[in-house]
């Protein structure tokens, strides 16, 4: 497969070297030479100086032999232009564009329909707040994933030492939940080390663990992990830029009682006249008196969303520290991640991770549904549909040979969602949920495409 990237920017990058890991013929354009450089210094990949919008860069790069090319430049314009420049170079190349202006919202399927006929539009700040609205939906959480229509949840939480699973081996745990739960645990984050663990392998507090329930399951399964259950009523957003102004429009319809900062007296009242029952303040995030005066302490949730993350990080362990209950955090850079962990703050949102997360199911071969990418990309976790051509079906899943560092985390069959053991069988049309370390994808995705699809 070959993939043209226009944009060497963060998420060009991040595409580009995890594309390369897997074997993937990858050719990355952009007018800066400095991002180029750190791209062909660190990446196995071919690099293009120049404009994605060229027609002449684009040929370099090959974009008539590419099956798919991905406008990732911070410039909407540029994307656009990339990819109707590429439709009229290359009809048949799939296409997928990051843009994220509001403005152009009404018209994605317009893009889509008619020229530059653009495949898949992905805008990082309507999947950030996604992320969010799955966080805020389970306690404690790290890492929430939501698969077959929301049936299917994939979670990851820290282990409390006081939870009923520390320190007791996995093989044990049938015993210590009960017959009449089922929980699979997928794999263990053990000092920064993705693992997939044994049955004879124990968790320890402080791991943290990422399972799988059903969705009408996972309540009494967080208890178990001693997270208990807790409704948001009352949440406070620190930033009122379009990552803030989309959350409060969606938890406004919600009726969840919402403030909002931001420092800003333009932007605010630019809030103010399009959010009705939001309260709008004009301030700093981080100034204490502030956050006092508002009652921080009876906040279920602070979301800090400025477009300075030291500003976020600081505003949001000021907020835990004058009592709010929960704090999700927004940070740009992807070297923050162990910052935020060791740190203690676990609840952190990136709006090129989530674009990334949504670019990757759309270059996956296969009939993908979804992709989630987890901790620094250790793992993915891809849900797709098992066809009657595939090798796995029909059959009980001991006697089925995956790669190492993968495994069959759920399946859903019509309404029914199975969360499988050795002697599940897959029948055609189920969707499958797998969950695979980073070495393990490319072989994954070989079945998925070779096994799993008609040609």
């Amino acid at each position: 497969m070959k993939i043209v990237i226009v944009g060497a920017g963060e998420v060009g990058f991040h595409i580009a070297n995890r594309l390369a890991y897997e074997n993937k013929e990858v050719v990355v354009i952009d007018r800066n030479p400095e991002a180029l450089k750190r791209v062909s210094e660190s990446i196995d990949v071919q690099v293009v100086q120049g404009s994605g919008g060229s027609p002449v860069a684009l040929n370099e790069a090959g974009i008539k032999e590419a099956e798919i090319l991905l406008a990732v430049t911070d410039s909407d314009e540029t994307n656009l232009v990339a990819c109707l420049v590429a439709d009229t170079l290359s009809h048949n190349t799939k296409k997928l564009a990051r843009i994220r202006d509001a403005d152009y919202d009404p018209y994605h399927e317009t893009f889509k329909d008619g020229p530059p006929h653009i495949d898949t539009i992905i805008n990082p700040e309507i999947e950030v707040v996604k992320t969010i609205d799955r966080l805020m939906s389970v306690p404690g959480a790290i890492d929430v994933g939501e698969f077959a229509d929301g049936k299917v949840k994939f979670v990851g939480v820290r282990l409390d030492e006081k939870s009923p699973l520390a320190d007791i081996q996995l093989i044990d745990i049938p015993k210590q939940i009960g017959p009449d739960h089922r929980l699979l645990i997928a794999a263990v984050l053990r000092n920064e080390k993705m693992i997939i663990p044994r049955g004879d392998d124990r968790l320890h507090s402080g791991d943290v663990v990422y399972f799988i329930s059903e969705e009408k399951d996972l309540a009494s399964t967080l208890k178990l992990f001693n997270k208990p259950d807790m409704t948001i009523k009352n949440v406070l957003i620190v930033g009122g830029g379009r990552v803030g102004a989309r959350l409060a429009a969606l938890l406004e319809k919600r009726s969840i009682h919402t403030k909002i900062i931001e420092k800003s007296g333009e932007r605010c009242k630019e809030l103010a006249d399009h959010l009705n029952s939001v309260v709008v303040l004009c301030g700093e995030g981080s100034d204490q008196q502030l956050l006092t005066e508002e009652n921080i302490r009876n906040m279920d949730l602070v979301v800090t969303l400025t477009n300075d993350e030291e500003t976020n990080i600081l505003t949001s362990l000021l907020a835990r520290r004058l009592g709010a209950k929960k704090v999700i955090t927004k940070i740009s850079k992807f070297s923050y991640f162990p910052l935020m962990l060791a740190i203690g703050m676990e609840q952190v949102v990136n709006t090129r991770l989530s674009a990334i997360n949504s670019i990757l199911q759309h270059v996956r071969r296969g009939k993908v549904i979804s992709a989630i990418s987890l901790k620094d990309e250790q793992a993915e976790v891809i849900e797709a549909v098992a066809l009657e051509t595939s090798e796995i079906v029909e059959k009980p899943l001991r006697k089925i040979s995956f790669p190492k560092g993968a495994l069959v985390a759920a399946i859903l069959r019509k309404d029914h969602v199975i969360i499988p053991s050795g002697e599940t069988v897959i029948l055609p049309g189920d969707r499958i949920v797998i969950f695979a370390r980073r070495e393990a994808v490319a072989r994954i995705e070989k079945i998925l495409s070779v096994k799993l699809e008609y040609f």
